[in-house]
């Protein structure tokens, strides 16, 4: 059974933060994935933010930045971090695959002991990972939540809709299902199966955790307003996209379903679901 812990957290800014983190608090190693479309302003001080934090947090770090495309100098100035900064690691889409295969070649790169899901467009502080730490010692998975969203109002309407069809749908027991700020155990991370291409890769991840039986424990974070580049989240082909994914994974989690159900010896059900007919799932 999947448990969850909310953490609250003020929602005052909180001051930089200048202190050590316990040592009994600090995890192993951290890689910190940055996905990157078009991010040539923001590149630079993702990076340096996420080796910041993950120095303060963890013993190793390693940050992993994904390049899915870009038309602009995000690789180059990513690749001149990488030269300079051996933890630092680029990995390049040669085309624009989707934020969900940017997010699963992070991860495939990833080599510490947990990894941190989060953006390179600079509306999260990275430090608050400390905030993380003492959740993850008793957790598989820590989901972060916005506290106050900095977006325009439809963007937040919409995703209100988008997290209500999610818990929904994949009873995802966490209020902010796209929140890009998630500390999750990395060897369980690396053995799943995830498959979105787009904006459905955090569902599926909370999908397949809760399948599991994950702890997954939630803390708030502070979000900023994006000040430079282009958020793509509305996009109509992005969310056409995630509309496609969720029927899909809807009749593949049913479908994984069936075939556990099955007695054993008895052969596992390969046809889909029709359109519509996610049973239990609530379609």
């Amino acid at each position: 059974m999947t448990s969850l812990t909310v953490i609250p957290s003020p929602a005052a800014a909180r001051p930089e933060r200048r202190h050590a983190v316990p040592s009994h608090l600090r995890l192993d190693g951290v890689t910190v994935v940055l996905p990157c479309h078009d991010e040539e302003p923001n590149v630079a001080a993702a990076v340096a933010q996420a080796l910041h934090a993950g120095e303060r947090c963890a013993v190793a770090v390693q940050v992993v930045v994904v390049d899915d495309g870009s038309q602009d100098a995000t690789r180059e100035i990513a690749e001149r971090l990488a030269r300079a900064d051996a933890r630092v690691q680029v990995v390049v889409h040669e085309t624009n695959r989707g934020y969900g295969a940017a997010l699963r070649s992070g991860i495939d790169a990833s080599t510490q002991p947990w990894v941190l899901l989060t953006d390179a467009d600079l509306q999260f502080d990275l430090d608050e990972l400390e905030d993380m730490l003492p959740v993850a010692r008793t957790h598989d998975f820590v989901a972060g939540y916005r506290i106050l969203r900095s977006d325009p109002w439809p963007r937040r309407a919409a995703a209100a809709g988008w997290n209500w069809l999610m818990r929904r749908t994949f009873h995802i027991p966490v209020r902010d299902v796209d929140c890009a700020f998630k500390l999750v155990d990395g060897p369980a991370l690396r053995r799943l199966e995830l498959h979105s291409d787009g904006a459905m890769i955090s569902a599926e991840l909370y999908a397949r955790a809760v399948a599991l039986g994950w702890s997954i424990g939630s803390v708030g974070v502070h979000h900023r307003p994006r000040v430079a580049g282009t958020a793509s989240g509305g996009d109509p082909a992005v969310v056409a996209r995630a509309f496609r994914e969720r029927r899909q994974l809807a009749r593949t989690l049913a479908a994984e379903r069936r075939a556990a159900a099955a007695p054993r010896g008895a052969g596992a059900p390969t046809a889909a679901l029709p359109d519509g007919g996610a049973g239990s799932l609530g379609l």
